[in-house]
């Protein structure tokens, strides 16, 4: 198994002002891992804000007494750059999981897109009322 260099993890309502909780996480991660290349941070940190930005935007609770929590795990290998990005209580996703075109005068749908062409992967599960997002970047040496 690889080495987990730096980890941080945030968890709390699905809500705006935990966009910025996360983003002070991240912060914090590079300054654990100062040797992760700047344009490694750089994407890698809007992919994680983006993919937590939609779940507060996005994710509708499952029930009506239990609001949706927003939860970020992010781990730093030598390597490999991974965030787990969880909407906990939340109902499963509307329609297809795919990256689509929207129009030009949209001013959603890219969220995905922009996503996927940040990280090397993008996957998702669905487990016990949560779904999450696993996005992994291979980080330069």
């Amino acid at each position: 198994m690889t080495e987990v260099l730096a980890r941080r993890t945030f968890r709390g309502l699905s809500a705006a002002e935990s966009i910025d909780s996360v983003h002070n996480e991240l912060d914090k991660l590079w300054e654990d891992a100062p040797f992760v290349q700047a344009m490694d941070q750089m994407t890698f940190t809007t992919a994680v804000i983006e993919s937590a930005s939609n779940i507060v935007q996005h994710a509708r609770p499952a029930k009506a007494q239990k609001p949706v929590e927003l939860g970020v795990d992010i781990s730093v290998q030598p390597t490999l750059l991974q965030a787990r990005v969880s909407a906990f209580f939340a109902k499963p996703p509307f329609g297809p999981l795919v990256p689509g075109a929207p129009d030009d005068d949209s001013e959603s749908g890219r969220g995905l897109a922009l996503i996927e062409a940040l990280v090397t992967t993008v996957t998702f599960e669905r487990q016990d009322g949560t779904n999450t997002w696993i996005l992994s970047r291979t980080s330069q040496p």
